[in-house]
């Protein structure tokens, strides 16, 4: 089987950060967030990167990986933008708000022929995501089981304000059955709480969540096209509708087409999601390279 292929979402606008969080440096030398990835990538045997970008952001993804990169892993960019994929009919020049993670993943289909794994640029997923990822993409994949890498909710919540995340129902097999996406996630007092439309939801601490950290095979194209089309017209009209991967996933297994199992990687996340989580990041990243898990000099 040919070596897995690792898509990486960063056309994000990062509006809570208040800037391109995906292209800031937290590293000891300026090095971005999915610049980890992309190393422990190489290191569980992953073949290629792809990079979804916005237009405004696409000279400065190459002017900042292309050299780092070169000779290390083949490189390729997409640009996710308002109209890709979406029929003349369904295009409105009034909408602003990108389409969502489902959509950034449908953006990329010409360019990826093999298994992949798919992740956001602005978490760090750890090295045991990444090796877990590429061995599964390599011995396990098939067109009807693709995989996810599991996070307890206590281990990525931020001390700077609320969170979203799907939520995972799973099965003895240790496939997910089902996942929701909650809102306004934060620990209160001894208790991890999330409050959407009125309502206090008390969730258990070791919950396995999804911090959209994926693998697929290629198949899983076919289903979020289609999907995808049946959104458009259910969604026409709607300038903030957006099209998530976990709409995807919910939809494979409730038709009993493919299954999901949850890797068990999930042992270190941070991520950036308000301007005051990223004093924490750059500590984290300093202490990884201090205890040897990163080189001084990560190219």
């Amino acid at each position: 089987m040919s070596k897995p292929t690792l898509l990486i979402l960063a056309a994000g606008i990062g509006s809570r950060y208040g800037g391109n969080k995906q292209i800031d440096g937290f590293g000891p030398n300026e090095e971005t967030i999915m610049e980890y990835s992309i190393f422990d990538a190489i290191r569980g045997g992953f073949g290629k990167v792809v990079f979804i970008v916005r237009k405004d952001i696409l000279e400065m993804v190459k002017e900042i990986f292309l050299p780092k990169l070169q000779g290390k892993i083949e490189v390729d960019f997409v640009i996710q933008s308002l109209d890709a994929h979406v029929p003349e009919a369904f295009q409105h020049p009034e909408r602003t708000k990108p389409y969502g993670t489902g959509h950034a993943v449908l953006c990329a289909r010409d360019v990826i022929k093999e298994p992949f794994a798919v992740i956001n640029a602005d978490d760090f997923y750890g090295r045991e995501a990444m090796m877990e990822l590429g061995k599964f993409l390599q011995h396990q994949v098939q067109p009807d089981l693709h995989c996810m890498v599991g996070y307890a909710l206590k281990d990525v919540l931020s001390e700077n304000g609320t969170v979203s995340r799907g939520v995972c129902e799973t099965n003895p097999e240790n496939q997910l059955i089902g996942m929701t996406e909650r809102t306004s996630i934060a620990r209160e007092g001894d208790k991890i709480i999330s409050r959407e439309k009125g309502e206090e939801l008390e969730i258990a601490p070791d919950t396995p969540v999804s911090m959209n950290c994926w693998g697929f095979h290629p198949s899983f194209f076919v289903e979020t096209e289609q999907l995808w089309n049946a959104f458009l017209k259910d969604n026409q009209g709607n300038l903030k509708s957006e099209f998530y991967i976990p709409l995807v996933a919910n939809s494979l297994i409730r038709e009993g087409k493919a299954a999901i199992e949850i890797l068990s990687g999930g042992k270190t996340w941070f991520g950036v999601t308000y301007p005051d989580d990223r004093a924490d990041v750059i500590k984290s990243l300093k202490n990884l390279h201090d205890t040897g898990e990163y080189p001084a000099k990560l190219w």
